[in-house]
């Protein structure tokens, strides 16, 4: 993912992981496209994992009296 691409949303950050699965599973894909699918995947995955932990950190917590409190 460069740096010149736009944000990714979760969900385009999912799609694009479904399709190089998908691309990682044909019996054509030469060895060399292989390593660049899976470089990109991870790329992404890490993305998810990233932005996944951005939105738990800001998930509010209600305590017993009513307050809440950031995570």
């Amino acid at each position: 993912m460069g740096a010149k691409r736009k944000e990714l949303t979760l969900e385009e950050a999912f799609e694009i992981l479904e399709e190089t699965a998908a691309r990682l599973e044909t019996e054509d894909i030469t060895l060399e496209d292989a390593f660049k699918e899976y470089k990109q995947g991870m790329e992404i995955l890490k993305f998810c994992s990233d932005k996944i932990d951005k939105v738990e950190k800001k998930v509010l917590k209600i305590s017993e009296d009513g307050e809440t409190d950031e995570f």
